[in-house]
């Protein structure tokens, strides 16, 4: 019986159709980058783990996919610890390597292993796949694309602003509408200092970063099981439910953090953050949102959650700033700000919409129907001089019937047709055949490239 196959839940194959839509996504935001003056780099798709762990806050940590060392894993696991089943300290003996998880802590690892090489400030961008050992469901996979622009050594507000106009133009190119949220961390750690629980920051934030997907009650909930009073929570609650435009809920947050320099200083970022964007202009619509806390423990500043206005689906971009990331590292004092998106995410986005150009998918601009050996061989000639002029052209490889030929043409959705029969090869001609009109004329190969291009 044969081996049935197939591959891990939560990845996935694409086909040449599927690919081409996903690089116009990518080719559309490396277009976008290039603008803006970020410079690409790429790291390995493993790291050592001591390089991860940690990075991403207890739920993160659990997602990380490690590797088993090579040769003899358990060549240092004693038959107690087996049975004691502790997986941490097994984990610790096993696996010295894991999957990156995302983009930014690599990044961080490499700014400092690579000090010396680079001028501050650094902007850097990166594309390539992660992973994550999440429970699979929509819009959510365990190998997926981030597409990320980071700006480390400097504190200026105004790189946040440029990112924020960045996540607007390449959203514009593809045609989606979208709500920017926008929340500051300073502005929740003054909240957890009002409330009296400064030391459940991360308890909180990592709660209040699920009010879209459990619920305001459930978020409660869970703050209790953390050890927040019954008081705590209940000055938490009108926080989180904050209505009104920006400037209405600023002003009411201002209140609330009135005795808290900390929240006053994110409040006043805050101010200066929306005021510049508002300035440059955009299409998007820009959101305070108290709830946003973007649940990893690196960021210090500014926090960012881009969604699709027109689709049902979580975050297609998010970011933020982080002030000591590279301090972990031995590099202390090295502030950052970043965004990543997510590719995979507006790649479903953009097929719910329809939004790709008619084209997307078209590879090769003409095929050449192959009449036999002397017809072929002039073909060639000519596909060879149109593939120099930089027109995507292709022969058909074996002499087919005609129908044939054209059922390839049309399955591939080419967009021309070319023939070189016996009485084309004798005037040095070519019959260029429009595949949505149906119309055909002769024409020399200076004006098959000139109709071509």
């Amino acid at each position: 019986m044969a081996q049935k196959t197939g591959i891990p839940k939560g990845t996935r194959d694409f086909s040449p159709i599927e690919m081409a839509r996903r690089n116009y996504i990518f080719d559309t935001i490396r277009s976008a980058f290039h603008l803006f003056g970020y410079k690409q780099i790429e790291t390995p798709a493993m790291e050592n783990l001591s390089t991860l762990m940690g990075k991403y806050g207890e739920e993160g940590d659990k997602l990380l996919f490690k590797i088993l060392n090579s040769g003899d894993f358990l060549k240092q696991v004693t038959d107690e610890e087996l049975l004691e089943r502790n997986c941490a300290k097994l984990t610790n003996k096993i696996s010295e390597k894991g999957l990156r998880y995302d983009l930014t802590v690599p990044f961080a690892r490499f700014v400092v292993q690579h000090r010396n090489e680079l001028t501050m400030p650094f902007k850097r961008y990166q594309i390539q796949s992660v992973w994550r050992a999440d429970r699979p469901q929509k819009g959510r996979y365990r190998e997926f694309y981030q597409c990320d622009a980071d700006v480390v050594g400097s504190d200026s507000l105004n790189n946040e602003i440029e990112l924020l106009s960045l996540i607007d133009m390449v959203f514009g190119m593809l045609g989606i509408n979208t709500v920017v949220k926008i929340n500051n961390r300073k502005i929740l750690s003054g909240i957890a200092e009002t409330i009296g629980a400064a030391d459940k920051i991360v308890d909180i934030t990592v709660a209040i970063d699920k009010i879209d997907k459990i619920g305001l009650d459930n978020v409660n909930a869970e703050l209790r099981e953390k050890g927040l009073s019954e008081e705590s929570v209940e000055a938490l609650r009108p926080v989180l439910t904050l209505e009104g435009d920006n400037n209405a809920k600023l002003e009411a947050i201002s209140e609330f953090l009135k005795d808290s320099e900390t929240g006053l200083k994110g409040i006043e970022e805050m101010r200066e953050v929306l005021n510049g964007i508002d300035t440059l202009g955009h299409r998007a619509k820009m959101e305070v949102d108290i709830s946003l806390a973007r649940g990893l423990n690196y960021y210090t500043g500014t926090i960012i959650e881009v969604k699709a206005a027109d689709v049902e689906i979580g975050s297609i971009t998010g970011g933020g700033r982080y002030d000591n990331l590279t301090g972990v590292f031995g590099m202390p004092g090295l502030s950052g700000v970043g965004i990543s998106f997510g590719a995979d995410r507006i790649y479903d986005v953009m097929n719910q919409l329809n939004l790709y150009p008619a084209d997307v998918t078209c590879s090769v601009r003409v095929l050449f129907v192959n009449f036999g050996e002397k017809e072929a061989m002039q073909a060639m000639k000519y596909v060879k001089a149109l593939r120099e002029a930089g027109i995507p052209a292709e022969l058909y490889p074996d002499s087919a019937k005609l129908k044939k030929q054209m059922a390839m043409a049309d399955s591939d959705r080419i967009p021309y047709v070319a023939f070189v029969g016996e009485s084309e090869l004798g005037k040095d001609s070519i019959v260029v055949k429009n595949m949505t009109t149906g119309d055909q004329q002769t024409l020399t190969l200076a004006q098959t490239i000139e109709l071509l291009k």
